[in-house]
């Protein structure tokens, strides 16, 4: 990552996802550089008031950036998305490569989400994907899984995700739609595939770092080259 001393920047809505993207660097992409943006009022005001609700603060946060983000905040990413040509850099949601994945996978696709605000923007992100394929998306929210999130009950909640997991029937792929989420995938015993998005994000946007002069073009037009990262 020589030669980019603003690294790639991540904007998170949780404390608790900066040692997950720190260990993923450490463990597939050493030697990158990492630059955090922790900002929670952001998805307490979008949870209460809408995403849009937020966009102008997200431009203020973005807008200095000098380099690709990835936003790992779901709720959050349709909006920021959008913001790339005011940044003047490309933007990534974090679930979009996981998306691409799902809908590779087939087409009776499963969300789960422990906030409702995450399965309108995952649903529509599916569908954008799905570039005119036929998908068929069940969205559910896990009961009481963002209380014990809340909590501090890590182990708590990603049990529940686990077993909601474990539940799903008739489906190509389970879709875990939070960042939040990731861990409560080495603990299903489905059968099924189970995609969950930091690695698969933190990978994508590492590669539109490398070459953001090219990538710039992809995140401005959102999604006409869908897939590809």
């Amino acid at each position: 990552m020589t030669g980019a001393p603003a690294g790639l920047t991540l904007l998170h809505t949780s404390p608790v996802h900066v040692p997950v993207f720190e260990a993923l660097r450490d463990r597939d992409h050493p030697g990158a550089v990492l630059r955090h943006l922790v900002a929670p009022e952001l998805l307490e005001r979008a949870r209460t008031r809408g995403p849009e609700s937020v966009a102008d603060d997200l431009l203020g946060l973005l807008a200095d950036t000098g380099g690709p983000v990835l936003v790992t905040c779901s709720t959050l990413g349709s909006v920021a998305e959008s913001l790339a040509p005011a940044v003047g850099s490309p933007v990534l949601r974090v679930d979009r490569p996981m998306a691409a994945e799902a809908v590779r996978a087939g087409p009776r696709i499963v969300v789960l989400a422990t906030v409702e605000s995450t399965l309108a923007p995952t649903g529509e992100l599916l569908a954008e994907e799905a570039a005119g394929r036929p998908v068929a998306v069940r969205a559910r929210v896990v009961p009481g899984a963002w209380e014990l999130f809340e909590a501090g009950d890590t182990a708590g909640y990603l049990a529940a995700v686990a077993r909601a997991a474990d539940a799903v029937t008739e489906a190509d792929v389970v879709v875990l739609a939070q960042a939040s989420m990731a861990d409560a995938a080495a603990l299903v015993r489905t059968p099924l595939p189970v995609l969950s998005s930091p690695r698969l994000g933190l990978d994508a946007a590492l590669r539109l770092h490398l070459r953001p002069a090219r990538a710039g073009a992809h995140a401005g037009r959102r999604g006409s080259d869908r897939g590809k990262v």
